[in-house]
Protein backbone atom coordinates (compact mmCIF):
# COMPACT_ATOMS: atom_id res chain seq x y z
CA UNK A 1 0.00 0.00 0.00
CA UNK A 2 1.13 3.51 -0.73
CA UNK A 3 0.53 7.04 0.46
CA UNK A 4 2.89 10.00 -0.01
CA UNK A 5 1.26 11.69 3.00
CA UNK A 6 4.00 10.53 5.31
CA UNK A 7 5.88 12.27 8.14
CA UNK A 8 9.05 11.57 6.18
CA UNK A 9 7.96 14.26 3.72
CA UNK A 10 6.68 16.80 6.22
CA UNK A 11 7.85 20.37 6.62
CA UNK A 12 6.89 20.59 10.31
CA UNK A 13 6.79 24.37 10.37
CA UNK A 14 4.29 24.74 7.55
CA UNK A 15 2.51 21.37 7.45
CA UNK A 16 3.42 21.13 3.76
CA UNK A 17 4.52 17.79 2.33
CA UNK A 18 7.35 17.14 -0.11
CA UNK A 19 6.97 13.56 -1.28
CA UNK A 20 9.61 11.34 0.37
CA UNK A 21 12.44 10.70 -2.11
CA UNK A 22 12.19 6.92 -1.87
CA UNK A 23 8.56 6.55 -3.02
CA UNK A 24 9.26 7.35 -6.71
CA UNK A 25 12.04 4.76 -6.58
CA UNK A 26 9.71 2.12 -5.17
CA UNK A 27 6.79 3.03 -7.45
CA UNK A 28 8.37 4.23 -10.73
CA UNK A 29 5.20 3.33 -12.66
CA UNK A 30 3.46 6.30 -11.02
CA UNK A 31 4.09 9.92 -12.03
CA UNK A 32 5.50 12.00 -9.16
CA UNK A 33 7.28 14.85 -10.91
CA UNK A 34 7.91 15.91 -14.51
CA UNK A 35 11.52 15.69 -15.63
CA UNK A 36 12.41 19.06 -17.13
CA UNK A 37 15.28 21.52 -17.18
CA UNK A 38 12.83 24.34 -17.89
CA UNK A 39 11.12 26.53 -15.29
CA UNK A 40 7.78 24.74 -15.38
CA UNK A 41 5.32 23.90 -12.61
CA UNK A 42 2.35 21.57 -12.94
CA UNK A 43 -0.56 22.74 -10.82
CA UNK A 44 -3.30 20.27 -9.95
CA UNK A 45 -6.60 20.74 -8.12
CA UNK A 46 -8.43 17.87 -6.42
CA UNK A 47 -12.03 17.25 -5.30
CA UNK A 48 -14.05 19.59 -7.53
CA UNK A 49 -15.95 20.79 -9.32
CA UNK A 50 -17.61 22.78 -6.53
CA UNK A 51 -19.50 26.08 -6.99
CA UNK A 52 -17.46 28.87 -5.43
CA UNK A 53 -13.99 27.34 -4.90
CA UNK A 54 -13.63 25.98 -8.44
CA UNK A 55 -14.81 29.24 -9.96
CA UNK A 56 -12.36 31.20 -7.79
CA UNK A 57 -9.54 28.95 -9.00
CA UNK A 58 -10.55 29.37 -12.64
CA UNK A 59 -10.77 33.16 -12.35
CA UNK A 60 -7.36 33.31 -10.64
CA UNK A 61 -5.70 31.05 -13.20
CA UNK A 62 -7.09 33.17 -16.02
CA UNK A 63 -5.78 36.35 -14.39
CA UNK A 64 -2.26 34.90 -14.34
CA UNK A 65 -2.53 33.13 -17.71
CA UNK A 66 -1.86 29.79 -15.98
CA UNK A 67 -3.08 26.31 -16.86
CA UNK A 68 -3.82 23.45 -14.47
CA UNK A 69 -5.10 19.89 -14.27
CA UNK A 70 -8.34 19.28 -12.37
CA UNK A 71 -8.82 15.84 -10.79
CA UNK A 72 -12.60 15.72 -10.60
CA UNK A 73 -14.87 13.61 -8.42
CA UNK A 74 -17.43 12.01 -10.71
CA UNK A 75 -20.36 12.71 -8.41
CA UNK A 76 -19.40 16.39 -8.30
CA UNK A 77 -19.36 16.46 -12.11
CA UNK A 78 -22.87 15.00 -11.98
CA UNK A 79 -24.09 17.55 -9.42
CA UNK A 80 -22.37 20.60 -10.89
CA UNK A 81 -22.18 20.22 -14.70
CA UNK A 82 -22.19 23.98 -15.23
CA UNK A 83 -19.04 24.39 -13.11
CA UNK A 84 -17.39 21.44 -14.82
CA UNK A 85 -18.10 23.07 -18.19
CA UNK A 86 -16.19 26.17 -17.02
CA UNK A 87 -13.09 24.02 -16.41
CA UNK A 88 -13.37 22.57 -19.90
CA UNK A 89 -14.05 25.97 -21.49
CA UNK A 90 -10.90 27.29 -19.78
CA UNK A 91 -8.87 24.67 -21.71
CA UNK A 92 -7.55 23.03 -18.57
CA UNK A 93 -6.79 19.30 -18.33
CA UNK A 94 -9.24 16.87 -16.72
CA UNK A 95 -8.33 13.90 -14.53
CA UNK A 96 -10.27 11.17 -12.73
CA UNK A 97 -10.48 11.21 -8.91
CA UNK A 98 -12.97 8.31 -8.61
CA UNK A 99 -16.73 8.80 -8.57
CA UNK A 100 -17.15 9.01 -4.80
CA UNK A 101 -13.67 9.83 -3.45
CA UNK A 102 -12.87 6.30 -2.35
CA UNK A 103 -10.13 5.36 0.07
CA UNK A 104 -8.12 2.78 -1.81
CA UNK A 105 -6.74 1.06 1.27
CA UNK A 106 -10.22 0.10 2.48
CA UNK A 107 -11.76 -0.72 -0.91
CA UNK A 108 -11.64 -3.94 -2.91
CA UNK A 109 -9.87 -3.88 -6.25
CA UNK A 110 -13.11 -4.69 -8.09
CA UNK A 111 -15.04 -1.85 -6.45
CA UNK A 112 -12.15 0.59 -6.86
CA UNK A 113 -11.91 -0.06 -10.60
CA UNK A 114 -15.70 0.07 -10.98
CA UNK A 115 -15.89 3.41 -9.18
CA UNK A 116 -13.01 4.83 -11.21
CA UNK A 117 -14.59 3.77 -14.49
CA UNK A 118 -17.90 5.25 -13.31
CA UNK A 119 -16.15 8.60 -12.93
CA UNK A 120 -14.79 8.34 -16.47
CA UNK A 121 -18.28 7.54 -17.75
CA UNK A 122 -19.68 10.58 -15.94
CA UNK A 123 -17.03 12.85 -17.46
CA UNK A 124 -17.71 11.42 -20.90
CA UNK A 125 -21.47 11.91 -20.44
CA UNK A 126 -20.70 15.61 -19.97
CA UNK A 127 -19.24 15.61 -23.47
CA UNK A 128 -15.56 15.17 -22.59
CA UNK A 129 -13.63 12.39 -24.28
CA UNK A 130 -10.67 11.47 -22.10
CA UNK A 131 -7.56 10.52 -24.11
CA UNK A 132 -6.81 6.90 -24.91
CA UNK A 133 -3.93 4.83 -26.31
CA UNK A 134 -0.52 6.46 -25.71
CA UNK A 135 -2.13 9.43 -23.98
CA UNK A 136 -3.83 7.49 -21.24
CA UNK A 137 -6.51 9.24 -19.17
CA UNK A 138 -5.20 10.80 -15.97
CA UNK A 139 -6.07 9.35 -12.58
CA UNK A 140 -5.20 10.40 -9.05
CA UNK A 141 -6.09 8.21 -6.05
CA UNK A 142 -7.97 10.13 -3.33
CA UNK A 143 -5.76 10.73 -0.28
CA UNK A 144 -2.86 9.33 -2.34
CA UNK A 145 -3.83 5.93 -0.96
CA UNK A 146 -3.73 3.05 -3.39
CA UNK A 147 -2.81 -0.63 -3.19
CA UNK A 148 -0.33 -2.31 -5.53
CA UNK A 149 -3.18 -4.53 -6.74
CA UNK A 150 -5.22 -1.47 -7.66
CA UNK A 151 -2.26 0.04 -9.52
CA UNK A 152 -1.96 -3.18 -11.51
CA UNK A 153 -5.68 -3.09 -12.32
CA UNK A 154 -5.56 0.52 -13.58
CA UNK A 155 -2.86 0.21 -16.24
CA UNK A 156 -5.18 1.92 -18.74
CA UNK A 157 -4.81 5.10 -16.66
CA UNK A 158 -1.77 7.33 -16.16
CA UNK A 159 -1.62 7.54 -12.36
CA UNK A 160 -0.53 10.97 -11.19
CA UNK A 161 0.79 11.46 -7.68
CA UNK A 162 2.64 14.62 -6.59
CA UNK A 163 5.87 16.26 -5.58
CA UNK A 164 4.31 18.94 -3.33
CA UNK A 165 1.17 18.72 -1.19
CA UNK A 166 0.23 22.27 -0.18
CA UNK A 167 -1.86 21.33 2.85
CA UNK A 168 -4.45 23.95 1.90
CA UNK A 169 -7.22 21.72 3.30
CA UNK A 170 -5.79 21.56 6.85
CA UNK A 171 -7.53 23.67 9.50
CA UNK A 172 -4.33 23.56 11.57
CA UNK A 173 -2.35 25.04 8.69
CA UNK A 174 -2.45 28.85 8.58
CA UNK A 175 -2.68 30.40 5.12
CA UNK A 176 0.59 32.26 5.68
CA UNK A 177 2.56 29.15 6.64
CA UNK A 178 0.92 27.14 3.89
CA UNK A 179 2.02 29.70 1.32
CA UNK A 180 5.57 29.88 2.66
CA UNK A 181 5.90 26.09 2.80
CA UNK A 182 4.45 25.59 -0.67
CA UNK A 183 6.86 28.09 -2.20
CA UNK A 184 9.78 26.53 -0.34
CA UNK A 185 8.90 23.00 -1.47
CA UNK A 186 8.26 23.76 -5.15
CA UNK A 187 10.98 23.19 -7.75
CA UNK A 188 11.16 22.89 -11.54
CA UNK A 189 8.95 20.02 -12.67
CA UNK A 190 6.96 19.89 -9.43
CA UNK A 191 3.45 18.47 -9.56
CA UNK A 192 1.69 20.56 -6.92
CA UNK A 193 -1.61 19.68 -5.22
CA UNK A 194 -4.23 22.24 -4.27
CA UNK A 195 -7.92 21.54 -3.59
CA UNK A 196 -10.89 23.33 -5.15
CA UNK A 197 -13.12 22.37 -2.23
CA UNK A 198 -15.12 24.10 0.48
CA UNK A 199 -12.71 22.72 3.07
CA UNK A 200 -9.72 24.41 1.42
CA UNK A 201 -11.46 27.57 0.22
CA UNK A 202 -10.35 29.94 2.98
CA UNK A 203 -6.65 29.07 2.70
CA UNK A 204 -6.83 28.81 -1.07
CA UNK A 205 -8.07 32.38 -1.51
CA UNK A 206 -4.99 33.65 0.30
CA UNK A 207 -2.44 31.22 -1.10
CA UNK A 208 -3.18 30.73 -4.79
CA UNK A 209 -2.82 34.28 -6.17
CA UNK A 210 0.31 34.92 -4.11
CA UNK A 211 1.81 31.57 -5.09
CA UNK A 212 1.20 32.28 -8.78
CA UNK A 213 2.55 35.81 -8.52
CA UNK A 214 5.73 34.60 -6.80
CA UNK A 215 6.65 32.07 -9.47
CA UNK A 216 5.58 34.18 -12.42
CA UNK A 217 7.92 36.91 -11.19
CA UNK A 218 10.63 34.24 -11.25
CA UNK A 219 9.68 33.46 -14.88
CA UNK A 220 8.06 30.07 -14.27
CA UNK A 221 5.16 28.89 -16.40
CA UNK A 222 2.25 26.73 -15.29
CA UNK A 223 1.59 23.84 -17.66
CA UNK A 224 -0.83 20.97 -18.26
CA UNK A 225 0.05 17.38 -17.44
Amino acid sequence: MISPCSPAGLNKRSMVFRTPFFLPLIYPQLVWRISTSEKKIFLTFDDGPVPGPTEFVLDTLEKFNAKATFFCIGDNVRKHPEVFKKIVDGHHAIGNHTFSHLKGWSTSVQEYVRNTDLCTAQIQSAGIQLPVAESRPLFRPPYGRIKKSQISALTNYRIIMWDVLTGDYSKSNSAKRCLEGSIQATRSGSIVVFHDSMKAESNLKHILPRYLQHFIEKEYSFELL
